[in-house]
């Protein structure tokens, strides 16, 4: 495993405008001139956080997915973000992990949140994807999922297909959240990523938007990369529009593991998945 660099680009985004905001990522990812291993995009990153789902939609042979399998060849680096797809009928907010060589994996959000009606027109997933990048173990997740632990953990669930055994060991180095996280709770946030850094010992990275959507919703971005120990390692400035690259250290994370190996003090536990 050697260090791992991953790019976040925080931006406001066109309310439910597919081609608007791919043009708008084009420009961006323009500016990102450095190698990369990671280019990491909000939460629907194609038409804001809308539950507009049969108009927005789109399938997974659709033009963002297309977009996304053209910009990470064109980097050279996997590209993931959420956007809403259908698929049999049904609606998902779903985190796409595109690769350069074209193949792909995803993430189906597991927490859909109620409070914007979410879980009336989406369906949630009941699985977390572990993906694996030049030797680092990454689990994505989406804004919601943030204020639920159990799911976060960083030990392994029935339904996943992992070499380590049920019990504590670590099944990732990375957990991801891409997010619309609006402003008024904007301190959950914060306090949510360090938390599950420090719990999990693991690089958090947080990535959220910014700006207004179609419903006057205000987003403050906030999106930040913190180490195992609960420090930041990046912190991109609030309101501002902007493509950061951060290097997750390799060596930080093993030997802060094995200076303090807090799993093997964990409980244990299963974890049952519903619906």
């Amino acid at each position: 495993m050697s260090d791992l660099k991953i790019t976040t680009v925080q931006t406001s985004l066109d309310w439910e405008n597919p081609q608007q905001n791919r043009d708008g990522f084009d420009k961006l990812l323009e500016d990102i001139t450095e190698p990369t291993d990671l280019i990491l995009l909000p939460e629907m990153f194609s038409t804001g956080f809308t539950m507009n789902t049969a108009q927005v939609a789109e399938e997974m042979n659709g033009e963002t997915i297309a977009w996304m399998k053209q910009k990470a060849v064109e980097k050279n680096c996997v590209i993931s973000g959420s956007l809403i797809i259908k698929e049999d009928g049904n609606y998902y907010n779903r985190l796409i992990w595109m690769r350069p060589d074209g193949t792909y994996e995803y993430y189906d959000k597991r927490h859909l949140f109620r409070m914007a009606e979410e879980d009336q027109y989406f369906n949630n997933g009941n699985k977390r994807l572990i993906v694996e990048l030049k030797g680092w173990r990454i689990c994505p997740l989406v804004c919601y999922d943030l204020r639920f632990p159990v799911w976060s953990r960083n030990a392994p669930l029935k339904n996943e297909n992992t070499a380590t055994e049920m019990g504590n060991e670590p099944v990732y180095d990375c957990l991801i959240y891409v997010a619309n996280w609006p402003k008024p709770r904007f301190n959950a946030w914060a306090s949510l990523l360090l938390a599950r850094a420090i719990e999990n010992q693991c690089y958090v990275i947080g990535l959220n938007r910014i700006g207004q959507d179609g419903k006057g919703i205000s987003y403050l971005g906030g999106t930040v990369v913190v180490d195992p120990y609960g420090k930041y390692v990046n912190e991109t400035p609030l309101r501002v529009e902007r493509a950061d690259t951060s290097t997750l250290s390799k060596s930080l994370l093993e030997s802060f593991r094995e200076k303090f190996p807090v799993a093997m003090d964990a409980d244990h536990f299963n974890i049952e998945v519903k619906g």
